[in-house]
């Protein structure tokens, strides 16, 4: 998409390797105490103190994960550490470090690794994060992204997906499925631009959903809300591969079954109008698109009063006793096993 641009473009070679982190990096600045070395040496170095470290890593493909056709690569680079700082705030932890690793091939100019930095640059700024290292080599086959995220938490604060127990209330942050339909009105103008060119899509309608899926944001609000009101979650996962996979995700951890009801689920307007454009089931959505990155957690009952009536939670559900299984409940009233369909990297290919 870059070799039939008239502009003039700098090759990579012209750089080489520490030249183009340097020129890339340059701009990155520190600002977390606990980062005692970034970029500039052999490794970084972090201190924590009285904290406890949480790590997390996340490798994006070109062609698996993300397609430039649609994807401008200011919005990847954001994207990219937003998959990671989601991560770690189902955690229920403050993320505060990152590293930057990539892999790309001979027709990336150097301009347009300088557009998915400014994208990396500018989530690091808004989230307050320091990057702190990375790598780049060469590809034979596009552009490979991998982010490791670190962050720190008090012991007593993290959450781990084994914590939840029968009767516990399922809570879900936000609305589910915009990103995935976001996905699929993407898709679709891509395929009328390759029969007609000059056709230029209008995604006016559909700008809520095309945002979700191009720029995410992570949930790095929820931490800081859950101690304000007194609330730790008892277990916590992100919503990244579907509601059903995180679903059972978090039933295996934590060896219990859950009721989840269909007319809780939260749909934005936006997409029950779209899936209704395109005849897909807004439910079936929902539970199987991922790319949410909203947060999926479980507390105690008794801790109902603390979240009730505000905005950002949804009560969708409740934990059982693990021989009950894993179900959905209908509108009608039908308890349906719950299936993890959510997207596989590692699926085979339809043939």
């Amino acid at each position: 998409m870059f070799e039939n641009s008239g502009e003039n473009k700098t090759s990579l070679s012209e750089l080489g390797e520490f030249g183009l982190i340097d020129h890339l990096t340059q701009h990155f600045k520190i600002i977390h105490s606990t980062t005692i070395k970034g970029i500039g040496d052999d490794a970084a170095v972090i201190d924590f103190k009285e904290e406890k470290a949480v790590v997390t890593t996340d490798l994006l493909v070109e062609g698996v994960h993300f397609d430039l056709a649609y994807m401008p690569l200011k919005h990847l680079g954001y994207k990219s550490v937003m998959v990671n700082l989601s991560d770690v705030y189902a955690m229920n932890a403050k993320p505060k470090q990152i590293t930057v690793s990539i892999a790309v091939s001979s027709r990336f100019p150097l301009e347009a690794l300088e557009e998915l930095y400014s994208g990396i640059e500018l989530a690091a700024k808004l989230y307050k994060i320091d990057v702190v290292g990375g790598d780049t080599t060469s590809s034979t086959s596009g552009l490979l992204i991998s982010i490791t995220a670190l962050g720190g938490a008090n012991e007593q604060d993290i959450v781990y997906r084994s914590g939840a127990k029968p009767n516990d209330l399922l809570v879900v942050t936000g609305d589910l499925g915009a990103a995935y339909m976001g996905l699929q009105v993407l898709e679709r103008e891509n395929e009328v631009f390759k029969v007609n060119p000059r056709s230029q899509p209008d995604l006016e309608p559909y700008s809520y959903l095309v945002e979700r899926q191009l720029k995410p944001e992570a949930r790095q609000d929820i931490p800081p809300l859950l101690k304000a009101l007194e609330l730790k979650p008892t277990s916590m996962i992100d919503i990244s591969d579907g509601l059903s996979s995180e679903i059972i995700h978090l039933c295996k951890s934590s060896k219990v079954g859950a009721n989840l009801f269909e007319e809780k689920i939260p749909l934005d307007p936006a997409v029950i109008s779209v899936c209704e454009e395109f005849e897909i089931d807004s439910t079936t959505i929902a539970l199987s698109g991922g790319e949410d990155y909203e947060l999926l957690f479980t507390i105690d009952q008794g801790d109902y009063e603390k979240i009730k009536g505000n905005p950002n939670f949804t009560v969708i559900g409740h934990m059982t006793e693990e021989n009950e299984g894993m179900h959905l409940v209908t509108r009608a009233n039908q308890k349906i096993p719950l299936i993890a369909r959510g997207w596989n990297a590692l699926g085979k290919e339809e043939e």
